[in-house]
């Protein structure tokens, strides 16, 4: 009697790119807040997204004073124009995995992983990283930092702003 054995290898372990932490790319962002001289001092709303020619625009993280009686600090996200009328509009807040609370002066970093939360997958193509920021009683400032993806190995972008932001670079990793 002859036994017979097969086996069935379907989607990505077919393919051997099966899901492993090892394959997923991480953009770290660094952004500094500066520390604004002036006598009446608000944290900046910042919003973060993600452009790419004839996709629609992705929001990655929008940092408000989401905790105001009444959903009232929602009500000041249209003051960060650039992003509003690219996305910010069509949103329900606070949105989960993207809301965050306004930060404080000094260097913030966040990371997205490829694949999960709001960046998800990125296919291959020509992308702009956009960071907004606008401040009661102050100023806004656009930053964009330009990619192509898939990037080269430890590439980094970086941009400086003039007032409302610092510093922001932008690295690809593993």
């Amino acid at each position: 009697m002859q036994t017979r054995h097969r086996l069935l290898l379907t989607g990505t372990v077919a393919l051997g790119t099966g899901a492993s932490p090892a394959l997923a790319e991480t953009l770290t962002l660094n952004v500094a807040i500066p520390r604004l001289s002036v006598a009446e001092y608000h944290r900046p709303y910042v919003a973060i997204w993600i452009e790419k020619e004839g996709a629609a625009p992705r929001t990655l993280s929008i940092w408000y004073d989401y905790k105001k009686k009444g959903g009232e600090g929602a009500k000041w996200l249209r003051d960060v124009r650039q992003w509003w009328r690219a996305s910010g509009r069509t949103m329900q807040f606070p949105a989960d995995g993207v809301t965050g609370a306004t930060r404080a002066p000094g260097d913030q970093k966040i990371a997205f992983v490829t694949g999960k939360g709001p960046l998800g997958a990125l296919t291959p193509g020509n992308y702009t990283l956009l960071i907004e920021a606008a401040r009661e009683v102050g100023g806004r400032e656009v930053l964009r930092l330009p990619f192509a993806w898939p990037p080269r190995p430890g590439q980094t972008v970086k941009a400086q702003g003039a007032n409302e932001l610092g510093a922001v670079t932008l690295t690809f990793g593993k």
